[in-house]
């Protein structure tokens, strides 16, 4: 298991005490929960299956159906 050390100011360091202290863990398992949220890529299985949960949703066009057209853009020389 690595080691790091951090270098926090004193308001930061204490809040951080707290907040571990109000979830029953170390300072060490708090800091390293957050890191490995943090650097997670991957959606959490509940959002993963709610994939094609929303049949019904509209399409693009659907949703786009009663707006105007756009305006084409106008290049400006500068």
């Amino acid at each position: 298991m690595s080691q790091i050390t951090l270098y926090l100011n004193e308001e930061t360091a204490a809040r951080a005490r707290e907040a571990a202290a109000s979830e029953g863990v170390s300072n060490s398992q708090w800091v390293a929960r957050l890191l490995r949220e943090r650097l997670d890529t991957t959606w959490p299985v509940a959002v993963r299956e709610l994939a094609g949960a929303w049949g019904d949703f509209p399409t693009l066009e659907e949703l786009r159906k009663g707006q105007a057209t756009d305006v084409p853009a106008v290049a400006h020389d500068r």
